[in-house]
């Protein structure tokens, strides 16, 4: 049975991830860590320890007492918050990187590093973006992405590191609040039709990005880590996708069950520029194929539970 430790487990993946973990491998067998104390579930359904994951020492004596085999590495600074402080992004996301990295190859751990669309930039196709194409990232936490994929794709090469990964679209779902993403206005958007009626987006109506619901997420991060090793070509990381939204559609589709609901737009130019750097569309065929990758949830399905669960 593997032995798994998960940084960064109290955000929004990590949530998620850390109790479908314990539900295939066993409570005991899965420790959740952060540098603060998540929510009650991840708390009461199994171990926790609050850990600075850019602390090589303590991981590595974490790592070493709880005789960890996999580790699936969430910790980072986000998209938006890391424009704020990009010299905080930098330091955070590569130090908690380098740390996981060293512990994985000492004592022989596989690893799980999420990418994100966020490596890409204008030089990339917009409808879709391939698997592997120019990568010219237009923010902090793109540039700590793609140094990490990079990185990964190293410490396999030289080391034999079992790293893998997956490019993640926005991600949307219940029960975290947003973390300083530029795709988090697809959960704002639920919250506030719930609570208020109304929400205003700070992105443009047509901005076009790929959105994935948590639970295909976590069936990413797990699916990816329990492929046959003989059968990718492609490791750090795979483009994932399942939606593709705007404002627009996704308040059109939440008007089918909430007819009051209304939307109107006042544009931040950080985040809208950020979002313009990103691909409408990115081409997952490579998981697709290299690990059978594929998503349950459409816009209809994950409006739909999405709405059911903070009605």
């Amino acid at each position: 049975m593997k032995k798994i430790l998960v940084t960064g487990a109290g955000g929004q993946l990590g949530s998620w991830l850390v109790p479908k973990l314990r539900d295939l491998y066993g409570d005991l067998n899965v420790l959740a860590t952060d540098i603060r104390q998540p929510c009650d579930e991840i708390m009461g359904s199994g171990p926790f320890q609050v850990l600075d994951a850019t602390d090589t020492k303590a991981v590595g004596q974490t790592a070493e007492r709880h005789r960890v085999d996999l580790i699936y590495h969430l910790a980072a600074i986000l998209s938006a918050v890391g424009e704020l402080h990009p010299l905080r992004a930098w330091g955070v996301n590569m130090r908690s990187l380098r740390t996981v990295l060293e512990v994985a190859r000492e004592q022989g751990c596989a690893l799980f590093m999420p990418s994100s669309i966020a490596v890409f930039g204008y030089g990339t196709a917009k409808d879709p973006a391939p698997q592997d194409t120019v990568m010219l990232p237009t923010t902090m936490y793109g540039i700590t992405k793609l140094a990490g994929e990079l990185l990964c794709n190293y410490y396999h090469r030289k080391f034999g590191v079992d790293t893998r990964g997956v490019r993640y679209p926005g991600l949307i779902s219940y029960g975290t609040s947003p973390g300083g993403g530029t795709t988090d206005w697809s959960i704002d958007i639920f919250y506030k039709a719930v609570r208020d009626g109304h929400y205003t987006c700070f992105l443009g109506p047509q901005t076009q990005l790929d959105m994935m619901y948590m639970s295909d997420a976590v069936s990413a991060a797990i699916g990816v880590m329990e492929a046959d090793q003989d059968m990718l070509e492609h490791r750090n990381a795979f483009n994932v996708t399942a939606m593709q939204l705007t404002p627009e559609t996704l308040s059109n589709e939440i008007q089918k069950h909430l007819p009051g609901f209304t939307i109107d737009y006042d544009v931040d130019p950080v985040r809208q520029a950020i979002a313009d750097s990103w691909p409408d569309r990115i081409d997952d065929a490579a998981a697709r194929e290299e690990w059978g990758w594929e998503p349950l949830f459409d816009i209809a399905s994950m409006t739909e539970d999405m709405l059911k669960h903070l009605s």
